[in-house]
């Protein structure tokens, strides 16, 4: 019973709607109304720019790492003799989180594809992984501007680290590496076809979207 709750807490967690919120009570808009029409932290990018959008992507990284905290609240998964089941509860915290994302109770079920939460919820299992997969995203966008191919390059990155470089050894967080590499190229199949056809959006990373109000006060 204990688990249930903390797995509803865990959704209700990743449902709220970091983009959809700073996006109406900031910039007066929904997010969801333009550019790629994902509340998420790479439209936020798009869109509204790099300072909104490195707080979107930061605030809905703690969503999965609060979630998986989360199973630190019950003392029988702190036992180091549990820690296989703990790790399996963080996943399915995780999860749930990134669910809660995708599909927001607070936002009429319309989120994001959960890439920043995925990492946060890897950040708080192995953050020595997460770090990492950090790093090779910012590196990609630092190179192409792109954070849709740094964000599937670093989804790559993840099976990668956790089978060969780090080797883990427990089967589910394996799996679950794996899946989330293969999720991430499937809700990425749009930007996928605009990268290879050259007509991705780059974000402006040194530059700040002062214009977009302009032409949002001049009716455009």
């Amino acid at each position: 019973m204990t688990e249930i709750l903390l797995l509803i807490c865990a959704y209700l967690i990743g449902s709220i709607s970091t983009a959809v919120w700073v996006s109406k009570g900031v910039f007066g808009i929904d997010i969801r109304e333009h550019g790629s029409g994902n509340a998420g932290a790479t439209n936020t990018f798009r869109v509204l720019g790099p300072k909104a959008g490195t707080f979107v992507m930061l605030v809905d990284m703690m969503k999965g790492v609060l979630a998986v905290r989360l199973a630190l609240l019950v003392p029988y998964y702190r036992d180091p003799e549990h820690l296989v089941q703990l790790v399996n509860l963080q996943i399915g915290l995780g999860l749930m989180a990134v669910i809660g994302h995708i599909f927001p109770i607070f936002a009429n079920f319309r989120g994001g594809k959960g890439i920043a939460t995925v990492f946060g919820m890897v950040l708080a299992i192995q953050p020595a992984v997460a770090l990492s997969c950090v790093g090779v995203f910012l590196m990609i966008l630092f190179l192409t501007r792109y954070v849709s191919l740094s964000s599937i390059i670093a989804s790559i990155a993840l099976p990668v680290l956790v089978l060969f470089i780090f080797n883990e050894k427990e089967l589910y967080y394996r799996i679950f590496a794996i899946a989330v590499a293969l999720m991430v190229v499937l809700t990425h199949q749009k930007n996928i076809a605009r990268l290879l056809n050259g007509n991705e959006n780059k974000v402006p990373l040194f530059k700040n979207r002062r214009g977009f109000r302009r032409r949002r006060q001049d009716g455009e």
